[in-house]
C-alpha cells in the first residue's frame, strides 16, 4: 500500500468509515504498528484493542499488557498474569 493510499484510508477512518478502520487495523497488525493500533483503539476500535493484546502477548510486552489491563481489558489482564507468573 502506498503512502497516499494509507493517508486516504486514515481520512476515511476518521470520518467513521468502518471498512477503512477494519483495513487499518489489519494493516497495522501485520506491520506490528503499536502506535497506529493505539490510535485506532483510542478512537473506539475494539478490534484494534484485540490486536494490541494479541501482539503484546506474542512479544511478551508486559508494559503494553499492563497498560491495556489498567484500562480495563480482561484479556490483557489474563495474559499479564500468565506472563508474570512464569517469571
Amino acid at each position: 500500500m502506498t503512502d497516499p493510499e494509507l493517508t486516504e484510508l486514515r481520512e476515511l477512518a476518521a470520518q467513521g468509515d468502518r471498512d477503512a478502520v477494519d483495513q487499518l487495523v489489519e494493516l497495522a497488525g501485520e506491520r506490528g504498528d503499536f502506535d497506529e493500533l493505539r490510535s485506532l483503539a483510542a478512537a473506539g476500535s475494539s478490534d484494534a484493542v484485540d490486536v494490541l493484546v494479541e501482539l503484546a502477548g506474542e512479544r511478551g510486552d508486559v508494559a503494553e499488557l499492563r497498560r491495556l489491563a489498567d484500562a480495563g481489558n480482561q484479556d490483557a489482564a489474563e495474559l499479564l498474569a500468565e506472563l508474570t507468573d512464569e517469571d
